[in-house]
């Protein structure tokens, strides 16, 4: 089985999950942006997901592949450096990263974009650096 994720990681963005963070790390963008927009599902949710992390941790390690670029090393230079591209950097994505350090991660939507999809980005990249390394 894949260890993609960390449950250390998810239990350090739990504490500010009331934000959604730990679920935009999971790869769960969906329930990420509600739970920002909600604070938690009003802290509910929240202290829901003390228990659901473990769980999340397994359906994330099941999802998504394994490989050179490391999730949580991404997930921790976008969270503090992202509007500067620095997590595209290590991605290999040299030309977005430039356009993201020059325009502030795309005036913020870039950057916004990129925490619906980094897992999926990772994905890819770690999926390709398996088939052509």
């Amino acid at each position: 089985m894949n260890n993609t994720h960390s449950k250390v990681i998810g239990y350090i963005l739990w504490i500010f999950g009331f934000m959604g963070a730990h679920r935009f790390y999971y790869g769960r963008p969906v329930s990420g942006t509600v739970y920002f927009l909600t604070l938690g599902l009003f802290f509910i949710g929240w202290i829901v997901d003390l228990f659901l992390i473990p769980a999340m941790d397994r359906d994330a390690d099941e999802r998504y592949s394994t490989g050179s670029t490391d999730y949580s090393i991404a997930w921790i230079l976008m969270t503090f450096f992202g509007i500067f591209g620095i997590h595209r950097l290590y991605m290999g994505k040299w030309i977005t990263a430039i356009l993201w350090f020059f325009t502030g991660g795309l005036f913020l939507l870039g950057y916004l974009y990129d925490f619906c999809t980094l897992n999926t980005q990772i994905d890819e990249v770690n999926r390709k650096s398996r088939r052509y390394g």
